[in-house]
């Protein structure tokens, strides 16, 4: 019988599995053409990558023990460099290190294994990974303790100390390091999964997209699964179609996808869902049920089980919170402080501006702030007296359309002001837009009136904070990133503000102006 047939069979001949175009294989069985490809181009590939894969739990477990011995080493060498109060006398390095350093080494190692440190999902991406490793210090330190306290074991409390902080501290480190590397070679394409997206077409494509957009997660999108996808070939988003749902596990194991992407409408009832797991129990596959909800931070949500269902909590949008006193007064000294910081750069490019064409050298120009209200925002001005009279002109020859007006090498932009934008230097005079209370240090950036004119309902949430001096997009790509994808990155951080956010993007804004990387 051929696998065609075989799936027909599925649902007991109540209706038939139409699949898009079918090839012949050389084992003369007949599948769809796309997974029949999927089946043969991929074996080599996908057999390296899994070894690969399956090796990351032993390599992260050999750099923990590197970590953990060199911390164990420091601890001893500073107890013994300094003296502490109540210090226990003759503690020798190497009689002392090598009592205690295996035992806490092999306990460090075991707590951590048991806490799931070393699973190869948590491995790339999310906070789940430090989390278990964070905690798994804070286990193996109190274990260390109660063991010496109930062994009366005097275990010198500098270098206790000095052992867990320390450790946590490089744990932490070491596994982010390997992390940008496991992110940079899924983006290029090694490391990642093979997967299979079930769901209708516009579920599948969103998916997709999704997946497609964010290369560092690993996730290659090999073929979609729709409930009924007739004859055709593909999605509208240009995903290769592998067949009906109803033969979900079937193709997966033919197609040797990773994982199996459930997304909205993919079954009529639970019970389908749960007899693909079943199918699928014995295989080395992995089942995702993907929510169609989408940029929400993982601070907005919850799982809770109810009756055996997994229900999934979000908090409310956070925007309120990002206008509150907290963010205020961390916005005012922060402000305060950089301009005290930066005044020997706000004296130098005053000077260079000023000699260059004898004009003025701030440049304030109407921007939308919070809740669309006119402020004037203040920069250095980089560009030609009578640029303004120049725009008309440029937004005819470069087909402009609407949304933020960005080209390279602008005509209009005088010597020293190409300087000021490369570091972003002509920004720093909006630190005291930010003490004035028109802007924040982190926040979308503030529009031009005429660009909130056209903004639709969707894009004007991002008016809903005060616009900040920095903010994801200028983080995330900078001029480079298409005007769709700026406003997705300004709506995910009102939506997900938070404090830790924001010192994260003040953190990786040095990197952006350093690298000059989309600086324009």
């Amino acid at each position: 019988m051929s696998w065609l047939t075989d799936l027909q069979g599925v649902n007991n001949a109540t209706r038939s599995v139409s699949l898009p175009s079918q090839r012949i294989s050389e084992d003369g069985v007949v599948r769809p053409a796309a997974l029949e490809a999927a089946k043969q181009g991929n074996q080599v590939a996908t057999g390296t990558r899994n070894r690969v894969v399956r090796l990351l739990p032993f390599i992260t477990a050999l750099v923990d023990i590197v970590v953990i011995t060199v911390s164990l080493l420091l601890a001893v060498a500073w107890r013994n460099s300094i003296h502490m109060p109540g210090q226990v006398p003759g503690f020798d390095a190497g009689h002392r290190l090598g009592i205690y350093a295996p035992t806490i080494l092999a306990g460090w190692l075991a707590v951590t294994w048991i806490m799931g440190g070393y699973r190869s999902d948590v491995f790339g991406a999310g906070v789940d990974e430090y989390k278990r490793v964070l905690y798994a210090s804070g286990v193996a330190a109190a274990l260390t303790g109660l063991v010496s306290y109930l062994a009366k074991e005097q275990v010198p409390r500098g270098f206790f100390l000095i052992a867990f902080t320390l450790g946590a501290v490089l744990l932490l480190l070491s596994r982010y390091v390997m992390r940008q590397l496991i992110q940079r070679a899924r983006a290029m394409g090694h490391l990642g999964y093979r997967v299979v997206i079930v769901g209708t077409e516009g579920h599948v494509d969103e998916m997709g997209g999704v997946l497609k957009r964010e290369s560092w997660l690993g996730y290659n999108v090999i073929g979609a699964v729709l409930p009924t996808c007739g004859r055709k070939s593909e999605t509208s988003g240009g995903i290769s179609l592998l067949g009906d749902a109803a033969a979900v596990a079937e193709i997966a194991m033919i197609a040797q996808a990773d994982i199996v992407f459930l997304a909205g409408g993919a079954f009529d009832s639970a019970t389908q869902l749960r007899q693909v797991a079943w199918d699928l129990e014995n295989e080395d596959i992995q089942v995702m049920v993907a929510p169609s909800v989408t940029d929400v931070s993982n601070e907005r949500v919850r799982f809770r089980p109810v009756g055996g269902m997994p229900l999934i909590h979000i908090d409310k949008p956070r925007g309120q919170r990002a206008i509150r006193w907290a963010k205020r007064s961390f916005d005012f000294f922060g402000a305060l402080a950089l301009i005290i910081a930066f005044s020997p750069i706000f004296a130098f490019a005053a000077i260079r501006i000023w000699l260059n064409d004898r004009g003025p050298v701030i440049f304030k120009q109407p921007r939308a702030g919070r809740d669309g209200k006119e402020f004037e925002c203040l920069k250095f001005r980089t560009m030609v007296t009578n640029a303004e009279e120049l725009l008309a002109e440029l937004h005819e020859q470069q087909g402009y359309e609407g949304g933020l007006f960005k080209m390279d090498n602008d005509p209009r932009i005088t010597k020293p002001g190409a300087w000021l934008r490369r570091f972003s230097i002509d920004e720093l005079p909006q630190l005291f837009n930010v003490l004035r209370g028109d802007m924040s240090l982190v926040g979308p950036r503030p529009p031009l009136g005429r660009e909130v004119a056209q903004y639709d309902d969707f894009a004007r949430r991002r008016l809903a904070v005060r616009p900040g001096m920095t903010g994801l997009w200028q983080v995330s790509g900078r001029s480079d990133l298409s005007w769709e994808e700026a406003i997705r990155l300004d709506l995910y951080y009102v939506d997900n503000w938070s404090m830790f956010q924001d010192l994260s993007i003040l953190l990786r804004t040095f990197s952006a102006v350093f690298g000059s990387k989309g600086a324009y």
